[in-house]
């Protein structure tokens, strides 16, 4: 990471602590808005990766057969390279897909520079609203199909902070299109409107 993005870091740090997460999401002033994007999905990815972690031995492809958010919402995979044409698979393997494609797009510096100066692509955002609007189906999975096993786990709070923080977030940059937030909509109305 760039030590610009060690500092905003740090900023999403101890403005998060303060408990105050829309002033927490706000691009800090004078700050460059691509680096904001690129250090809160880096941020979002470790903590959707942390979260469906402590779900593996509970999302298997025998409990999950296919990757929803209820009976009305059904994601299929394609990564736009190797697969194009959408795939239903369970929901396991979309989240470790996903996991997996995500981190190489992090890991690709053309995309999410780690060099202070390098200049971010044009299509930037683009790519950080397909990252976002598929980490959101993965909490839309867990609230549909594991938030029983999250209660029983005393992860609930964990988890609502987290998705409260992220749902701020996307709200605020309008990163992703209100449609997509159909699966858990009253919660994220409740969210925006707190």
């Amino acid at each position: 990471m760039k030590v610009q993005g060690a500092q905003l870091q740090k900023h999403i740090d101890a403005t998060l602590g303060s408990g105050n997460l829309r002033e927490a999401v706000k691009l800090p002033p004078g700050e460059d808005i691509n680096e904001w994007l690129a250090v809160n999905t880096v941020d979002f990815f470790n903590q959707v990766n942390i979260l469906y972690g402590t779900l593996t031995e509970f999302c298997t492809p025998t409990d999950c057969p296919m990757m929803t958010a209820g009976p009305k919402y059904e994601y299929r995979w394609a990564d736009g390279v190797t697969i194009k044409k959408p795939i239903e698979v369970s929901a396991p393997k979309y989240v470790e897909l996903l996991l997996d494609w995500i981190e190489t797009q992090l890991d690709d510096e053309t995309i999410f520079p780690q060099k202070l100066g390098s200049p971010f692509p044009p299509n930037f955002r683009e790519v950080v609203k397909t990252i976002l609007k598929r980490l959101f189906r993965v909490y839309a999975h867990i609230y549909h199909s594991h938030f029983q096993k999250i209660t029983s786990l005393k992860e609930e709070a964990h988890l609502n902070t987290c998705f409260k923080h992220f749902v701020l977030f996307t709200w605020e940059f309008r990163l992703i299109e209100k449609g997509e937030l159909a699966p858990v909509q009253e919660l994220v109305e409740s969210i925006i409107q707190f």
